[in-house]
Parts: structure tokens; C-alpha cells; sequence
């Protein structure tokens, strides 16, 4: 629960709590700081035990912490039914992006598939072998509106 407080924010935390409510006054105060904690957690647990009989058998191992969404995706992952793994091991993203680099600085790729002839978003076929025309110095370089 206070995974994240470290030691000496809690001897902070024990110091001020003597100041503010003095030592006569802080044990009765933990005391009834433990006691709406125990009453919370006695509330929540029978809500969920109302829950569960309400669903049914049918939801008899249903727990609620499988509704955060990243346990869900984790659950999801681990059980692998619609073949989610062979699909994330088939795509290389770093191979795709060497070759897309590739095709659009002019270089052949190492990869089996030949960047040469790629298709341009119009439909038609680019030759990538061809060398880019310079421009001079007072010229533009040529408008592509496909490409903005």
C-alpha cells in the first residue's frame, strides 16, 4: 500500500503526527486510523462477495483485478488463442524501417525483397535506381503533391 515512501519520509511522517496531535493523543489516533481500514477493507471484500453471488456460477473464478486492461492484455498474451505471438514474431519493424530507408536514399537492400520497383501511393511503379536530379542554386528542387 506505501510501496512508494521511503525512510525518512516516514519518520517525517511520525514526527509531524506527534506535533500536530502530541503523544497522549497519537496512539488512540492510530487506533482509529486501523479501525476504519479493517471496516473499509470488511465493506469492500462482502461487496465483492455480493458481486460474485450475483453472476453466478458461470462467473464463479471471475476476479476483479482481470479488469484492469493491462492485466486483460497480459491474460490475452499469455493465452494466445487468435495466434497474437506468431504475429508479433513475423513482423520485424526495424528490418521494414532499414528498408524504407533504403528505397527512399536510393540504396539496395540486403533483405530478399527488392526495393527497385517500389509502388507509389498513385497506383503507378517508382524506379528507385535512378539517381535524384540536383538542383542548382537558384533552382527549386521539383513539387511532388502526392508526397505534402
Amino acid at each position: 500500500m506505501f510501496n512508494d515512501i521511503g525512510p525518512l519520509e516516514l519518520v517525517t511522517l511520525v514526527v509531524l503526527a506527534v506535533l500536530v496531535f502530541g503523544p497522549d493523543k497519537l496512539p488512540k489516533m492510530i487506533q482509529d486510523v486501523t479501525r476504519t481500514i479493517r471496516k473499509i477493507r470488511e465493506f469492500s471484500e462482502s461487496a465483492k462477495q455480493d458481486i460474485r453471488n450475483e453472476l453466478g456460477p458461470e462467473f464463479k473464478d471471475f476476479e476483479f483485478e482481470d479488469l484492469n486492461p493491462k492485466t486483460f492484455i497480459r491474460k490475452q498474451m499469455e493465452n494466445d488463442e487468435l495466434g497474437l505471438k506468431e504475429i508479433r514474431n513475423g513482423f520485424d519493424l526495424k528490418r521494414e524501417m532499414a528498408e524504407v530507408t533504403d528505397a527512399v536514399h536510393g540504396r539496395e537492400s540486403d533483405s530478399p525483397s527488392s526495393p527497385s520497383s517500389a509502388s507509389s501511393p498513385a497506383g503507378g511503379t517508382v524506379d528507385m535506381t535512378k539517381k535524384p536530379e540536383k538542383a542548382g542554386p537558384d533552382e527549386r528542387p521539383p513539387f511532388d503533391a502526392d508526397a505534402t
